[in-house]
């Protein structure tokens, strides 16, 4: 996907700054330091990572990251190539990273994707058709996670809120010049069962 450069650029410095002063700035606690990955993610080949840290006796911050940057194997013109950052801030009831959360999450990205088919008859158009655009939006997120061993937990959440999303659309059996439009979005933001490591 020919992303911008640049903007690619600052997206990686943000994120490592943003995970090095976290780590930094709990380095005392580090029992308050948790590495997870979302494995629903995996599924769809797209490598991600996340960092969340306590920020107060039952609050914690968390940043995700996600990277899909090859094509599938329908052809030239099928792609699933994306990125995603999503910052969020959680609520435990109980303690954290243990039990019931709530939080609210932000997220921002660019895509090029077309020439798929998606399970469970998910956005069909893009069987014949390819976005190429970016997004920005943010909504709540609740989940529970389950304390496995003194350094393994498990995670489910789930998100829902806004999207904003310019695009440019392409036929890709027609390879019809593009059409630019947008979509604003209301739904489902995130779906994750993470496996979770706790640094102590």
């Amino acid at each position: 996907m020919k992303l911008n450069l640049a903007l690619k650029r600052r997206v990686v410095v943000s994120v490592f700054v943003a995970l090095s002063a976290a780590t930094i700035a709990t380095r005392a606690h580090a029992q308050e330091v948790a590495l997870k990955t979302n494995l629903l993610y995996w599924a769809t080949t797209t490598p991600n990572i996340g960092l969340e840290v306590g920020l107060g006796e039952k609050t914690t911050g968390q940043v995700f990251y996600g990277l899909n940057p090859w094509k599938q194997g329908g052809g030239d013109h099928s792609s699933l190539r994306h990125w995603v950052v999503q910052p969020e801030i959680r609520h435990w009831f109980c303690q954290k990273f243990n039990g019931w959360f709530v939080g609210a999450h932000a997220m921002g990205g660019q895509y090029n994707a077309g020439g798929v088919k998606l399970p469970l008859g998910f956005f069909p158009a893009l069987e014949d058709h390819r976005y190429k655009g970016w997004y920005i939006g943010g909504g709540v997120t609740a989940g529970y996670q389950w304390v496995i061993s003194k350094h393994w937990n498990f995670e489910a959440s789930l998100g829902a809120g806004y999207i904003y999303s310019p695009y440019t659309k392409y036929c890709t059996i027609c390879r019809s010049e593009g059409q630019k439009d947008h979509r604003n979005y209301v739904g489902p933001t995130k779906a994750a069962l993470s496996l979770v490591y706790i640094i102590k």
